[in-house]
């Protein structure tokens, strides 16, 4: 059988909720990651200055730190359930954020065979521009697609707001997972919920020929 990608991004999709608002969290100033979020969604804040105050919350976190950010973190249910899966299928997830790869990373501990992000590092002055792009993530799904042998047809994506349109717009299989109104129109398959396996099974189904009906249980986010 040929092998198959599953293409997830994280916020609003893996995590119910965004990176930046569970490390500002972590780190007690929970305020401010909803300023900056509100900010960014209304397109008042550039995105040097939405990682610069982010960076600044998280000091010189160490690992130990991130790591009790990310576990304590809002996950939509299955989600190492769901990488089990697709690694026993003989298939290869990825994980495409916009989220700082320092965060995005962890999950390859939960079964992703590959994770991107943007490139921030804790302690250490921000590079300008080192945002991942929505054009990012069709180039890097075209690399993964290439490096493994993988066609368009037998690849799947997952996400919820504006950064994945370009990659929706691209792939045939595509499921919208508690998603803005954009992306929705644009999907092949629609889940609201908290479960990352009945997304995962929309996918299954599109992968498969099946043409799915939407699901729902309920929710919504970001990046």
């Amino acid at each position: 059988m040929a092998p198959r990608l599953h293409v997830f991004d994280m916020d609003g999709t893996l995590l119910r909720g965004a990176a930046a608002l569970e490390l500002t969290r972590h780190f007690g100033d929970p305020e401010t990651g909803h300023a900056i979020e509100a900010r960014w969604i209304a397109g008042d804040i550039s995105d040097d200055e939405f990682w610069q105050t982010l960076l600044d919350v998280c000091g010189d976190a160490s690992a130990e730190e991130v790591d009790a950010a990310f576990r304590g973190a809002a996950w939509m249910t299955g989600v190492p359930e769901t990488f089990a899966d697709i690694r026993g299928r003989g298939e290869i997830a990825i994980v495409v954020s916009q989220s700082p790869h320092f965060f995005v990373r962890r999950l390859e501990d939960w079964g992703a065979h590959e994770t991107y992000g943007t490139d921030l590092e804790l302690g250490r002055p921000l590079r300008p521009g080192v945002t991942l792009s929505a054009a990012a993530k069709v180039e890097i799904t075209d690399a993964v697609r290439a490096r493994y042998g993988i066609a368009e047809a037998d690849c799947v994506a997952y996400g919820d707001s504006r950064s994945d349109l370009a990659l929706f717009a691209r792939l045939r299989h595509t499921v919208a997972v508690n998603a803005t109104p954009a992306v929705v129109e644009l999907a092949a398959a629609t889940y609201e919920g908290t479960d990352i396996r009945e997304a995962y099974a929309l996918g299954r189904e599109l992968l498969a020929g099946a043409r799915p009906q939407p699901s729902s249980s309920g929710n919504k986010n970001r990046l």
